[in-house]
């Protein structure tokens, strides 16, 4: 186990990308002492730390309508939900996709979960060990997206997704301790995110009006994102952090094609086993 910290950052299916880049890491049985994960990274962290495989890529890129998680407009409407969350953290991991609960607690990694809690507004690194309920309803806020996904209630506490507070926990990780910090992203070099709409922001403050420090942390996010590529940017070039990003178009992230997602992920295993190299450089400094 290298003593080094992985940050992974979210993007819905965009993470599709990151479990391409972390099967062929654990195809090789690398395995990193703390890992991070934001919303869709997240799930990607437990897959990692469980030792899964291909887990992530199956639940989800599927062509079988069984396995579908998208819910249509009129379920949407009932449900105030775009997305089945139930079939992906309860169906999936417990009957469609097993996921290895008794490998992942009996890890000597440390996983954080990303989460924002609605009340502060302020991201939450949260743990768990031993309960298998816990732990997929932190997976399922962490990657709650705002409008599209139901508010989800840990303690008493409401969350939503990691990314509105802390999309790449850069910070964290150095707080942590570990001098190597491997980054993997889903957007393209140099991204910068727009500010939004003054019309955005109305929809968020009348959805989340119980909630103006949610509002807050939304509503400045891509200042709090910007700022954090220009450092890790700075960190990348010189050598402090490695970081692997994708160098193709990337997918939406709401992708539901079936090429698009498989050559994405493809693309990330791909360029992982291409700078395999360099990363073990890096650690090696």
């Amino acid at each position: 186990m290298e003593k080094a910290t992985m940050v992974l950052e979210g993007g819905a299916t965009r993470g599709v990308f990151t479990s391409g880049v972390l099967d062929y890491l654990m195809e090789q049985d690398f395995y990193t002492s703390r890992v991070i994960g934001v919303s869709a990274g997240s799930c990607n962290a437990v897959d990692y730390v469980s030792k899964q495989p291909g887990r992530t890529r199956d639940c989800m890129i599927h062509k079988e309508k069984e396995y579908n998680y998208y819910y249509g407009f009129t379920k949407f409407i009932k449900e105030k939900s775009l997305l089945d969350m139930d079939m992906v953290f309860d169906k999936y991991p417990n009957e469609l996709f097993p996921f290895d609960y008794d490998t992942y607690f009996a890890s000597e990694m440390e996983c954080e979960i990303v989460t924002t809690n609605c009340e502060t507004g302020k991201a939450e690194y949260m743990t768990e060990h031993g309960d298998r309920s816990r732990l997929m309803k932190l997976c399922r806020a962490s990657s709650s997206m705002p409008l599209i996904s139901p508010i989800v209630n840990i303690d008493g506490v409401p969350y939503l997704d990691g990314g509105l507070a802390d999309s790449i926990p850069i910070h964290r990780a150095v707080e942590l301790g570990n001098k190597k910090v491997i980054l993997v992203l889903t957007r393209n070099p140099g991204y910068r995110k727009k500010q939004l709409s003054r019309a955005s922001v109305r929809v968020y403050q009348k959805a989340y009006s119980k909630y103006p420090n949610l509002v807050r942390s939304i509503v400045s996010r891509n200042r709090n994102y910007n700022r954090t590529m220009e450092i890790l940017e700075r960190l990348e070039a010189e050598n402090k952090i490695f970081v692997l990003r994708p160098l193709v178009p990337t997918v939406s992230r709401l992708e539901k094609d079936y090429d698009n997602l498989m050559n994405f992920y493809k693309h990330g295993y791909n360029l992982m086993k291409k700078q395999y190299g360099e990363l073990q450089r890096y650690l090696e400094k």
